[in-house]
């Protein structure tokens, strides 16, 4: 079902968590699709398609944001990234499983014609990583922490695969934020792992929420 649908039906009516999917992937993904079914009739869980530049899909985010208004934003990877820096910005907690907060270094030796891991709601698996794209996200980069406010140091929770390697964030996510935890798993987790640890961490969050202006 299309995710403007089951905003529709209901977003308004249970909490809400947004899904922000890895570069490779799409809102049909393993972690998106896993974590939709363990919250079947308790929450709402968005997962969109998010564009292939950074620019464009920090705009989708906060365009949804603004109309669902979600209880939770949880990412992985580079949607972690995302989430990091939307989070402060829109006053909604957020979830980063295995944050990617270099993504210039993941990119550069990717540099040409790449696929998608999980199919898009558009039928293009196909993309392509060049030189425009990395310094879109190096300039992304550069600011990324600009919006870490006091009042979320405990509200960005960062979640870390043990066997992760991709990401080393750990260190610089606790230079501005509080609440971090492990997982016995690698940089993408399966749907096990999310239903093992991804979602009791954003149950958890859920129960904690409150508006925060």
């Amino acid at each position: 079902m299309p995710w403007g649908s089951v905003c529709d039906m209901t977003a308004r009516k249970r909490p809400t968590i947004l899904f922000l999917h890895g570069f490779y992937a799409s809102g049909q993904c393993v972690p998106a699709v896993a974590l939709r079914e363990a919250f079947e009739g308790r929450a709402a869980v968005l997962s969109p398609d998010l564009p292939l530049h950074p620019r464009e899909a920090l705009a989708l985010i906060r365009r949804l944001a603004d109309d669902v208004q979600p209880t939770l934003l949880l990412g992985n990877s580079c949607g972690a990234f995302y989430a990091q820096m939307l989070a402060p910005e829109l006053g909604i907690p957020a979830l980063l499983g295995n944050p990617h907060f270099r993504m210039t270094e993941f990119l550069r030796p990717r540099v040409g014609e790449q696929q998608y891991k999980s199919p898009r709601a558009d039928g293009r698996q196909q993309f392509f990583i060049d030189e425009a794209l990395i310094t879109e996200f190096s300039e992304l980069e550069a600011t990324q922490f600009s919006r870490c406010r006091a009042d979320f140091r405990d509200r960005v929770w960062g979640l870390f695969g043990e066997q992760d390697t991709l990401a080393h964030f750990e260190p610089l996510f606790l230079e501005h934020y509080t609440r971090s935890f492990h997982f016995p798993g690698n940089h993408t987790p399966t749907a096990e792992e999310v239903r093992a640890w991804y979602v009791p961490l954003a149950e958890r969050m859920l129960a904690e929420t409150t508006p925060v202006e």
